[in-house]
């Protein structure tokens, strides 16, 4: 019966010094492991100040904002289009806080651009070129940021986040979508 209380007090001794070092200097596999990169966001980048400017202005919120772009040729008709932006914000979702449509339009008389407003010429484009999602500031390309481009058949699927979209993220961003909103 003694020999088992030695023990059973040798055990309590043991497991109370492994806690005590545990307490004292950490987890050994905590030091093994990897930390995860916190990478510090330019406050000039294009949606973090998009987002600033949704945050302070409307309230975290933004539904249904239309702008027009810039002309560009098709290259393979040499047809003239024009970019159309539907531009949507909820400061509250997790993810997809941010969500912009691009479409096309033909040009368009001076006559036509004044008399239709964004909006409807958005809906005469019918058809979705490009579609941005983004999560969080940054940029673009980050985890939960995603590229929408149409298929064959004209349905938007993911596509994988290149140089290009980045480089027409940011330009439509900086570009239209924000004097647009800091304009009004």
């Amino acid at each position: 019966m003694r020999t088992i209380i030695v023990r059973l007090r040798s055990a309590r001794a043991e497991a109370v010094a492994t806690l005590l070092f545990i307490v004292c200097f950490g987890y050994p596999g905590a030091y093994l492991q990897g930390k995860e990169k916190k990478t510090e966001v330019d406050p000039n980048d294009c949606t973090c100040r998009l987002f600033q400017v949704l945050d302070e202005s409307r309230g975290g919120k933004l539904d249904d904002f239309y702008v027009l772009g810039d002309l560009y040729q098709d290259p393979k008709s040499g047809d003239q289009y024009r970019h159309v932006f539907k531009v949507e914000y909820d400061k509250s979702h997790a993810f997809g806080k941010l969500k912009v449509y691009v479409r096309a339009v033909g040009k368009m008389t001076d006559q036509q651009l004044s008399t239709y407003t964004p909006a409807q010429l958005y809906d005469f484009g019918e058809t979705d070129l490009e579609k941005f999602v983004k999560t969080d500031c940054g940029a673009y390309g980050k985890a939960g940021d995603i590229d929408l481009q149409p298929n064959p058949d004209g349905a938007l699927a993911t596509a994988a986040i290149t140089d290009e979209a980045r480089k027409r993220y940011d330009t439509f961003l900086s570009q239209y979508v924000l004097p647009a909103l800091e304009k009004k």
